[in-house]
This record gives C-alpha cells, sequence and structure tokens, in this order.
C-alpha cells in the first residue's frame, strides 16, 4: 500500500484543508436532513423501557396484592374450620369454665375472619386502582411503541436513501485527512467543533471571511491570496482561503465525488 503524502507547501495545506472542509460540509447537510429523527427516535426508546419498567413494577405490585387477597381468603376459611370445631366441642364440656374458654376462642376467630374481610375490601380498592394505572401505562407503552416503529422506518428510509453517499464521503473525509499533518489537522478539527456550523475553513467574500460582515483589512486580504502561510481571520477564528482557490477545490471535489458515486452505483 502506497505511503500518503503530506501536504508541504502552504497552498498544497490551504488546498487540503479546504477540501476536507467541502467533503465534511457535505456530509454535514446528509445528517441534517435526518433533523432531529436520532433524538427522537433515542428519546422514545427511553420513554418506552421507563413505561415498560413502570409496567413491569405495577403488575409485580398489583400480584402481590392478590396473593395477599388469597392469604386473606383462606384465613377465612381456616377461622370458619376453627370456629365449626370450637362449637362442636362446646357440646361436650363438662364445665361452664370450658364453654366460656372455647366461646372466647370462637369470637376470636370470628373477629379474625372481620377483619380479614375489611383488609380484602381495602386489597380489592387498591388491586382496582392498580388495574387502572396498568391499563393507562400499557395504553401509553402501546401508543409510543407505535410512534417509535413510525420515526424508526422514517429513520432508516432516510439513511438507506442518503446511506451509500454518507459511506463515499467518510471515506474520502479520511483520505483527505491523511494529506493533512496531525498538528493542522488538529486545529481543524477544534475550530470546526466550536463552530455552530462546522466550519473551519472558509473563502473571503465581499472582503469578510464568509458567513460574517467584519471586514478583513486589505493588507491582510493581499496575504491570504498570496498562499504563502495559513492565515486565521482574528474575528471568527476560520482558516481563510481566497475565493479563486475555493472556486478550484470546490469544482474539484465535485468531480470526485460524482466520480466514486458512479463507480459506487455500477458496483
Amino acid at each position: 500500500m502506497a505511503k500518503k503524502t503530506k501536504a508541504t507547501s502552504a497552498e498544497e495545506k490551504l488546498r487540503a484543508l479546504y477540501d476536507l472542509q467541502l467533503i465534511d460540509s457535505r456530509i454535514d447537510r446528509l445528517r441534517v436532513v435526518r433533523g432531529e429523527l436520532p433524538l427522537e427516535v433515542e428519546d422514545l426508546e427511553d420513554e418506552l423501557a421507563g413505561l415498560a419498567a413502570r409496567l413491569e413494577r405495577l403488575n409485580e405490585e398489583a400480584a402481590s396484592i392478590k396473593q395477599k387477597i388469597q392469604e386473606r381468603k383462606e384465613s377465612i376459611i381456616d377461622s370458619g374450620a376453627m370456629i365449626k370445631r370450637f362449637e362442636e366441642q362446646q357440646n361436650s364440656v363438662r364445665n361452664n369454665r370450658e364453654f366460656e374458654s372455647l366461646n372466647k376462642e370462637i369470637e376470636y376467630q370470628s373477629l379474625e375472619i372481620q377483619l380479614s374481610e375489611k383488609r380484602i375490601k381495602e386489597a380489592e380498592a387498591q388491586l382496582e386502582q392498580k388495574s387502572e394505572s396498568i391499563t393507562e401505562v400499557k395504553t401509553k407503552h402501546d401508543n409510543r411503541a407505535e410512534d417509535l416503529k413510525a420515526k424508526q422506518t422514517e429513520l432508516d428510509e432516510i439513511i438507506a436513501e442518503t446511506r451509500a453517499e454518507e459511506e463515499i464521503l467518510s471515506d474520502l473525509s479520511g483520505k483527505m485527512s491523511g494529506k493533512i499533518d496531525d498538528r493542522l489537522l488538529q486545529a481543524y478539527l477544534r475550530i470546526r467543533g466550536g463552530a455552530k456550523n462546522g466550519m473551519a475553513v472558509v473563502p473571503i467574500e465581499r472582503e469578510a471571511s464568509a458567513g460574517s460582515y467584519i471586514k478583513i483589512p486589505p493588507q491582510r486580504i493581499l496575504d491570504v491570496g498570496a498562499r504563502k502561510r495559513i492565515i486565521v481571520d482574528e474575528h471568527s477564528g476560520r482558516i481563510l482561503v481566497d475565493q479563486e482557490l475555493a472556486e478550484e477545490e470546490q469544482e474539484k471535489v465535485e468531480k470526485l465525488v460524482a466520480k466514486e458515486l458512479k463507480v459506487a452505483a455500477k458496483a
């Protein structure tokens, strides 16, 4: 594999930097087409995960309430059986003290039945509330799942339409980066990362850096046009290139991308 040749002269560096900027800006435009869809999909996925966890917790709580209701019902059956047994024993007692003792046991079990019935009613009310919450959360979960499906389908379609071009541009961006020395490349990436529109290298337009209205001194414009060194705009912090170089590289990059896309389409 041939070793990548780094740009050496200031003009070569400027051309390589602007080529990289053109490619990266084209990638940016493709990603703008997706808009907020990736974030919307991510937010919906997070919301669905939260709803699913809440639904699971509600179902566990409902199951716990049902278990308690069942335990109370079994307790009522047990107490009823004990009352019946105590009543039978009362028929064969030898004295009033034994009769009263059994009677107290019967009263205690009767109170236990009343308490269990009360607890069952309270638990059934709680269970009804849980069931309403489960229905509400499940409905919301199902609606969000439909929203996610629609958003994901839309995003997948956009990605499918632009995937080939983005892969080609990303590959070209890597190749362009390989022509720039590390120090200069890091400076480019730092400036690009700090710019809202991702523009780190811009041409001079109407005596100002592209996108700016602050005039550049005439001598600085001449220095940029001379292409003898890398010049950074003191106001915007971006690297400057002259309009002629920008137009030449724009035409060159457009032809290069068109060629690569054509090759990809035939493959």
